[in-house]
């Protein structure tokens, strides 16, 4: 059995420079895929690179806004020149927002943290619908959150975002599983020691919670194994 098990795959991870973003597109990469990085910073973007390729892998940087206009129709455009297929789409970057109560929601913040956990997702599955069609078994995986399904207080703006995000993306999974080899499903992972979650948390012991890594390895699990749409996990 080959140690490259994703060889001659090309995925796509966006928020890619930390986090599990990072431990997902560090854990592509090692199983073979060549990975294309996308996030808001470049100097992030170039250490993730350096790891997979010191890990044996190889990837592609292409540091962006993607609440930008036309940002992600210039990504599409320019990986479509240069690959034919997508066969792995990791759903990552998001924004927390700030954590209030309904009443005092900021709403220049809400309608920012709609446009990249909403907006921008859609824009991505629609300039990458075409590269996924192409791919025997492409797979879309979007990172949530337990509070777009449970509601939670002060936790209004990124719940509904994560609510709407989920449903989005079921829905174009629904739109293509009897016409395409695409299949989509979501995961939530978690109580994870990320940046974001020591902003919602501020006094919790970040020593406590998982690395990223083990959410980037399941990811990567999923990738190799497969699985049907509508599949959702929460990695504990």
């Amino acid at each position: 059995m080959t140690d490259k098990p994703l060889a001659d795959k090309l995925a796509l991870v966006t928020g890619a420079s930390r986090g599990i973003g990072a431990a997902t597109a560090l854990a592509l990469g090692k199983a073979g895929a060549h990975v294309i990085l996308t996030a808001r910073t470049a100097g992030g973007l170039e250490e993730i690179e350096e790891a997979i390729d010191a890990a044996g892998g190889t990837a592609t940087i292409a540091p962006m806004d993607l609440t930008e206009n036309e940002s992600i129709s210039r990504l599409a455009t320019a990986i479509g020149e240069r690959w034919e297929a997508l066969d792995m789409l990791v759903l990552n970057a998001a924004s927390l927002g700030s954590l209030s109560t309904i009443s005092a929601i900021d709403f220049k913040e809400f309608a920012k943290v709609l446009t990249l956990n909403v907006t921008a997702q859609a824009a991505l599955l629609a300039a990458f619908d075409p590269m996924l069609r192409k791919a025997e078994q492409a797979r879309v995986l979007g990172v949530t959150s337990s509070v777009g399904r449970i509601p939670r207080a002060y936790w209004g703006t990124y719940g509904a975002s994560k609510a709407a995000f989920e449903n989005l993306l079921l829905s174009y999974g629904e739109e293509v599983r009897h016409i395409s080899g695409i299949r989509v499903g979501t995961i939530d992972p978690g109580a994870t020691r990320t940046k974001m979650r020591a902003r919602a948390f501020p006094g919790e012991d970040p020593q406590t919670l998982k690395t990223p890594e083990v959410v980037g390895a399941r990811i990567a699990a999923l990738m190799r194994g497969g699985f049907d749409t509508g599949h959702f996990e929460r990695v504990d």
